[in-house]
């Protein structure tokens, strides 16, 4: 199953709470966490064809900040 990741604003439980609907409602998304011990918030994001755009938009959609690592 491809993997993406990116690198993202999302930092604590508040943050996931408020970015989950967005990546949950996403089609290309089977599975994703967030790292928030990492300095970079990385996001991955796994699925049977990511759409890198979409994911990208689902979490800016929600207010975070986020970039391909």
């Amino acid at each position: 199953m491809p993997t993406l990741r990116f690198k993202t604003s999302i930092n604590c439980a508040n943050c996931l709470r408020a970015v989950t609907p967005f990546l949950d409602a996403e089609a290309s998304v089977e599975k994703w966490q967030v790292d928030t011990t990492n300095p970079a918030k990385m996001l991955t994001v796994e699925g049977p064809n990511p759409i890198p755009e979409l994911i990208m938009k689902a979490v800016a959609q929600a207010g975070f900040d986020i970039e391909p690592a």
